[in-house]
């Protein structure tokens, strides 16, 4: 189960503690570097997440640049065919979901699905195996999936905003996004005594379209973050049983591989539909 603690063994308690704890990093109020004492400091750096995150994304692109180089058309490599499966898939899921033009869209669908899904992934290694050997070389805490870090799918999430608003803005212009915030869902009126009205109903509109603009962001983060945060507290919780949880580890994995898949597949897909939408005009 858990490893000792300097006072004992731990608790269940600690023991789901220590492995829901970031290993982190911040300045102090004397400016000074200080390590997992960070509670309430706005620029804490989640340095086990940080690092994961980045290793899967460069593990991302040496395998598929190693598949680009080396490809054959004559006799693909079983590895080839496995990337082109891949890149086929998301190429027709953008080709049916994408309505504008862009030559973006594509390689940002196929760098979010595989990098999302190999953060993902980290989430079916068994939870003790890389913070043991974390502590064995002194760092006290290791989390290993990135995206049951909410700062980590965040992050992403923000990205995406700031390509819908790109891309609404290079379509449409700057009058059709501050159109589509103050003309939509109520078209205000345009002559007659309901003029009078028009500015509470652009008002309206503002209100109402900002905070469908604003939840998209949040909501894609969330959406990640909860899936696999739960996830990995349940193997987590399975751990605690000791040698017991060999049977529920591997019935739980099995069945979190879909879990896995399907957050990085609606992940893109949603990125995928509201890149389109921002491109879209009416």
């Amino acid at each position: 189960m858990a490893a000792e603690s300097g006072h004992g063994p731990q608790t269940s308690g600690e023991y789901i503690s220590h492995h829901l704890q970031n290993l982190q990093v911040c300045k102090n109020e004397a400016g000074e570097w200080i390590w997992n004492d960070c509670a309430g400091n706005f620029m804490t750096i989640n340095v086990d997440s940080m690092f994961w995150s980045v290793l899967l994304g460069l593990i991302f692109v040496v395998l598929f640049r190693s598949a680009a180089k080396k490809s054959s058309v004559g006799k693909p490599t079983k590895w080839q065919a496995f990337v082109e499966i891949i890149v086929e898939f998301v190429d027709s899921s953008v080709k049916d979901t994408f309505h504008g033009s862009s030559r973006l869209i594509a390689p940002l669908g196929l760098t979010i699905f595989v990098w999302v899904f190999l953060m993902n992934l980290m989430d079916l290694i068994p939870v003790d195996w890389i913070p043991m050997a974390a502590s064995a070389a002194g760092i006290p805490y290791m989390k290993v999936v990135p995206t049951t870090d909410v700062n980590i799918t965040f992050g992403m999430s923000i990205a995406v905003f700031f390509l819908i608003i790109y891309y609404t803005i290079a379509n449409k212009g700057i009058m059709g996004f501050i159109g589509e915030l103050t003309m939509h869902p109520i078209a205000p009126p345009t002559k007659g005594v309901g003029l009078i009205a028009a500015p509470f109903i652009i008002a309206f509109n503002f209100i109402l379209e900002s905070v469908a603009l604003l939840a998209k962001p949040v909501s894609l983060s969330l959406r990640l973050f909860g899936n696999m945060f739960a996830g990995e507290l349940i193997f987590i919780l399975i751990a605690i049983l000791g040698i017991w949880q060999l049977p529920l580890h591997f019935g739980w994995a099995v069945f979190h591989v879909l879990i896995v898949t399907l957050q990085a597949f609606i992940f893109m897909m949603l990125t995928i539909v509201y890149l389109s939408l921002a491109s879209e005009t009416h």
